[in-house]
């Protein structure tokens, strides 16, 4: 076949030419001939190589001592090693100069604990509610790629203004069992978090898990339509993915959504280029847990605030890696059947964006208000405003986006005690 002009101009004529599928196959073969031939100990130096580069990369904490830094600096691919790195990092972490760790926690009930799962994997789970009185209503956190329950604290935020708020790790991810930011399914993933966040709406559960029995059976006493309180969806990046699909499965659940930032779609100077991507397609076929997928600094992309963007170096055990290769591909699924499904989403909706996030698109934020079918919905955007809108924004942003969260979870929360 020869080369014309029209066939050049052409892009389904050009591949023809190339014949793109044999070297995707050729691409495979020879990844695949070389993890074959190298075998365990390959992998075995593979290991050690990486262990120690984390270890001897520059001092980021120059108030920590040789053995903290050895433990932080270590792999932490499986989960004892992130549990030991975040005890020993605990306190440092607490005095963040951060106004997420500056709100007054002294009126609020926190509890973290560990619960297995329906698969035998082992959740933990954090949760912050009010002391002294009854919550307004249970808001179920999704959190972001990468990220863990344990560091930013969003929760404190919203139990000091009345909400019970909960939190969990998605398996492997922060402090729960399973390979360090590997997500094989993602619909799975999605299951295993509405697992957990239906104990949550369990009513009784909720008295048992945080030893409030007496000042609630005292309160169901007065008021019996504490048992039914109202319940939201909370979720931030990745983590309004999560919530999105946790809602398609569960239509009629939940009382409404706070999507930040919500990846309904990667943006596209996040994603490889579609040659590269095609090839990934077909490795990760046979290496899914293999971090070959190019990443751009995350962190840069997402804090706007210089100041803030140099604190997220302080959550030790987040997943900051490049991605495996079925996490990419899962993500990349998974905002592709939500783009297609914008027009199924029905419940109240509370969207927020930043005008200037280059991780997430915003453009498609603008598409699920637009598409929604849900007759209550908002969507605020934010000039300027970078991807982490709750803690990489100047501290007026920050507050200016929990009061908007705030507001729409008050507003909300009265219409439905009052129905």
């Amino acid at each position: 076949m020869s080369l014309t002009p029209a066939k050049v101009s052409s892009g389904r004529g050009f591949f023809e030419v190339i014949n793109i599928k044999r070297y995707l196959y050729l691409y495979i073969f020879c990844v695949l001939g070389c993890a074959s031939l190298r075998g365990k100990r390959w992998r075995r130096q593979r290991r050690e190589k990486e262990a120690a580069s984390m270890a001897s990369r520059p001092v980021k904490f120059p108030e920590i001592d040789d053995e903290l830094r050895k433990i932080i600096g270590a792999n932490m691919d499986e989960v004892p090693a992130r549990k030991l790195a975040r005890e020993a990092f605990k306190d440092i972490q607490l005095g963040v100069d951060h106004i997420l760790f500056k709100t007054p926690c002294d009126g609020l009930k926190m509890k973290e604990s560990y619960e297995v799962n329906s698969r035998g994997l082992e959740i933990f789970t954090k949760s912050w509610l009010p002391k002294s009185s009854s919550p307004k209503a249970v808001v179920c956190f999704c959190h972001g790629y990468g990220d863990t329950c344990t560091f930013f604290a969003e929760g404190i935020k919203l139990a000091s203004s009345g909400y019970g708020f909960f939190a969990m790790d998605y398996p492997g991810y922060g402090l729960s069992e399973g390979l360090h930011g590997y997500i094989p399914s993602f619909d799975r993933l999605v299951d295993d978090v509405m697992e957990h966040y239906s104990k949550v709406k369990d009513f009784s559960v909720l008295i048992q898990k945080h030893g409030l029995r007496l000042l609630l059976q005292h309160r169901l006493s007065e008021n019996p339509e504490f048992s039914t309180l109202p319940s939201f969806l909370f979720g931030e990046s990745l983590g309004g993915a999560v919530a999105l699909k946790v809602h398609l499965k569960q239509p009629n659940a939940w009382n409404g959504a706070i999507l930040v930032a919500p990846m309904c779609k990667i943006a596209d100077d996040m994603t490889p280029p579609w040659l590269l991507t095609q090839m990934l397609i077909g490795v990760a076929n046979f290496l899914p847990k293999h971090k070959l997928v190019p990443q751009k600094d995350l962190a840069q992309a997402a804090f706007r605030d210089p100041k803030h963007r140099n604190l997220a170096a302080y959550n030790v055990i987040a997943y900051k890696d490049k991605p495996r290769l079925k996490t990419a591909l899962e993500m990349l699924r998974t905002t592709q059947e939500i783009e297609r499904r914008l027009e199924q989403v029905s419940l109240p909706l509370l969207i927020l964006h930043g005008e200037a996030d280059i991780v997430t698109d915003p453009s498609v934020s603008k598409s699920l208000y637009e598409k929604a079918c849900s007759s209550d919905k908002k969507l605020k955007l934010y000039k300027d405003a970078f991807h982490a809108l709750l803690e990489g924004e100047p501290d007026e942003v920050i507050l200016q986006v929990f009061n908007d969260i705030i507001s729409w979870l008050d507003e909300h929360s009265r219409e439905t005690n009052s129905c």
